[in-house]
């Protein structure tokens, strides 16, 4: 993922990942449009999609689907790859999508996704 900014987060609430093996789509490839995301969360543009030839299913966001009746193409490279934080952990945030960070952790250079809600600015 390219990087959008240099700004360093600190966590603040332990996040999890929900998924051991998430959807991970290449730019041009078909998936099958499921279900928009409604949860409480505040997670918007959600829709959770299938591989067409159903190995892998997950949320993806909409704005990168190019929809064509119940399929969609993708335009650009996704993963729904979340990172499991600890507290204290720092963090420097690489894209903001959907109420969601990717982010890689300074200490390892691991990357994925982390709830916006998880992070303070250090500043």
């Amino acid at each position: 993922m390219k990087r959008d900014d240099s700004k360093t987060y600190k966590v603040i609430k332990q996040h999890k990942r929900h998924y051991p093996n998430p959807i991970k789509l290449r730019k041009g490839e078909t998936v099958i449009i499921g279900e928009k995301y409604n949860g409480n969360e505040g997670w918007k543009n959600g829709i959770y999609c299938f591989i067409v030839d159903n190995r892998l299913e997950g949320w993806v966001p909409e704005q990168i689907i190019k929809k064509q009746g119940k399929h969609g193409v993708i335009v650009e490279d996704y993963t729904a790859k979340e990172l499991d934080v600890e507290i204290g952990e720092q963090l420097i945030k690489c894209k903001e999508l959907n109420g969601w960070y990717w982010m890689k952790k300074i200490e390892t250079l691991e990357e994925g996704w982390v709830p916006i809600e998880n992070v303070v600015e250090l500043k």
